[in-house]
């Protein structure tokens, strides 16, 4: 069968080590390549009720698995690199059917993910390692929650399962992988992927469906210890409705929302305009970090806007298969439909188009549309700063300084990613840096660049205060700290108070048969020609005998 045409084989959802498909079926994913919809990739069934066996297995396989030692953890991590490394050119082409994405764009990202898991292997070994504190017979160590839910969208159908799970498994955790509705062929190649790294029974499981429905029903389990989510905001809020009655419900909630670019008239103006270009448009604007807002200074801003448009104009629009394709369909009619939407809602108030919202029409009928540049008159009150422009939309803004830039850059609602484009020598650099809110700062550089070895929390409605990368490790792991004590009790050590601990009840033990432990000595006498500093005088009437019970509190660390 050909790799980019042809029904897949549906082999259900994949639970307790094996594939199966669901006796109840609650109905179907019919899987389409949404750039060429006459290809069919199979309609895939779907069962509330799988939730509840993927669950209670992912129970038994945490069991298992969190008594297994680290390096056999990694062993099983670094065969399943080994697996996706070798199957990485099917895998690319599967994502561009589901997705659209161009064949290099596809590729890129398995590439990019068999990098992740050896960075997750090398980083985040230290991040599981205990804490010892052999003076005060102390130690802390990181040890696994139980079953995480994972949910994960459709722009990085690879990237995001493979890395949330990877850190899930090496922190000795079980996970329950629900793909995106619209890439249910990637996530059942993934589940067969880890099924030939022969991990034990019940530590990884895959569950397709509709977030509506199966989605719900996973982040409501009871037996689920963590969730991680990365979708849309509205998923989230939904997500947080659903949990109201778990507060104790650890959770990562990457909300997206696309980031912000401010270029300054000192910038790179060729560099500014490539980046922000590719961080606009690079996979039809649906990334979580796409730049969809550009506040330009006054002084160059005609300039820009002019090079930027004619760039934007040439960007080549059309099949993933296809050649010297730049961007490929959106991944729906239904989002396609909302950037139309939200294009004549920016008309209607007064916003001028550089570059008009419209369908595209390459050679294969699919979602596909054209860039949108929008110039927004943001003086006039409608500065469109809290909805996420959907698919390839650009709306564009002119400041007079940088401090207005960083005025209305810190009133967005999403800001989770920033480019700022000045010169690296800039004396205002630093209070720039400073008074930017955001969740990732890029000097020079667009805003979907990012490294999975640094810790980054979105700002506003773009996250919940957590950072993903390889600090998921702490998220996923629960410290546990621990006191020993191999010493007999000593009999100072019950001299607490009120304790009286060496007082023997007579009726039922006789005094001489009792040795009452010594009194603690008493501390000196602190008199004027003391060497002891006096901070505090004993005011008449109180206790003059202090006794030292920090020891039985445990108070210091002798």
């Amino acid at each position: 069968m050909s790799m980019t045409r042809g029904r897949l084989l549906r082999r259900g959802d994949y639970v307790y080590g094996s594939f199966f498909k669901p006796e109840t079926i609650d109905g179907y994913i019919n899987g389409v390549n949404p750039g060429d919809r006459a290809d069919i990739l199979g309609r895939f069934p779907f069962s509330e009720s799988s939730i509840d066996e993927a669950v209670e297995y992912a129970v038994l396989g945490a069991r298992t698995w969190r008594r297994v030692e680290l390096d056999e953890r990694l062993q099983r991590i670094r065969r399943f690199r080994d697996h996706l490394s070798r199957f990485q050119e099917r895998t690319a082409r599967l994502v561009s059917r589901e997705t659209g994405k161009p064949l290099w764009e596809s590729r890129q990202e398995v590439v990019a993910t068999v990098r992740a898991v050896d960075l997750f292997v090398e980083d985040g070994q230290p991040l599981l390692a205990p804490r010892i504190l052999d003076e005060i017979g102390a130690r802390s160590e990181p040890l696994p929650r139980g079953v995480v839910g994972i949910i994960c969208p459709y722009s990085f159908p690879v990237m995001l399962p493979v890395t949330y799970a990877i850190a899930a498994l090496m922190s000795g955790n079980a996970v329950v992988v629900k793909p995106s509705k619209f890439t249910p062929g990637v996530g059942q190649a993934l589940a067969a992927l880890w099924d030939r790294c022969r991990l034990p029974r019940g530590v990884y499981n895959m569950i397709q469906g509709p977030g509506s429905v199966v989605g719900q029903r996973l982040v409501t389990h009871p037996q689920l210890d963590v969730l991680l989510f990365a979708g849309s905001y509205s998923s989230a809020a939904a997500i947080r409705r659903l949990t109201a009655e778990r507060p104790e419900l650890p959770m990562l909630l990457q909300c997206g929302g696309k980031g912000q670019a401010i270029v300054l008239e000192d910038a790179d103006l060729e560099r500014a305009v490539y980046e922000v270009i590719v961080g606009a448009f690079l996979t039809a604007g649906q990334r979580h970090n796409s730049t969809a807002r550009v506040l330009i200074a006054d002084a160059i801003y005609d300039t820009f806007a002019r090079e930027l448009k004619q760039r934007a104009r040439k960007l080549t629009v059309g099949y993933g298969f296809g050649k010297d394709v730049f961007m490929g369909p959106l991944i729906s009619e239904n989002l396609r439909t909302r950037y139309l939407r939200f294009s004549r809602k920016l008309a209607g108030e007064g916003h001028r188009p550089l570059l008009e919202a419209a369908h595209a029409a390459p050679d294969h009928r699919g979602f596909y549309a054209k860039p949108a540049v929008y110039e927004i008159n943001w003086n006039d009150g409608a500065a469109m700063l809290e909805q996420e422009p959907p698919g390839p939309m650009l709306l564009m803004y002119r400041v007079q300084s940088w401090e207005e830039a960083a005025a209305l850059h810190n009133q967005a609602a999403f800001r989770g990613a920033t480019s700022l484009f000045t010169q690296v020598d800039n004396p205002l650099l630093p209070e720039m840096q400073e008074r930017l809110r955001t969740g990732a700062l890029n000097i020079n550089r667009g805003t979907i660049g990012a490294s999975l070895r640094l810790p980054s929390v979105g700002l506003g409605r773009s996250a919940n205060g957590l950072p993903a990368g390889v600090d998921l490790i702490r998220l996923l792991t629960h410290p546990r700290a621990q006191l020993i004590e191999d010493r007999p009790l000593q009999e100072n050590q019950a001299a607490l108070p009120g304790l009286n601990w060496g007082v023997v009840d007579e009726e039922t033990t006789s005094a001489e048969s009792v040795k009452l432990p010594e009194p603690p000595p008493l501390l000196p006498h602190i008199g004027e020609d003391s060497e002891l500093e006096v901070t505090e005088k004993i005011v008449d009437g109180e206790e003059d005998d202090l006794v030292d019970v920090s020891a039985s509190l445990e108070l210091t660390a002798e």
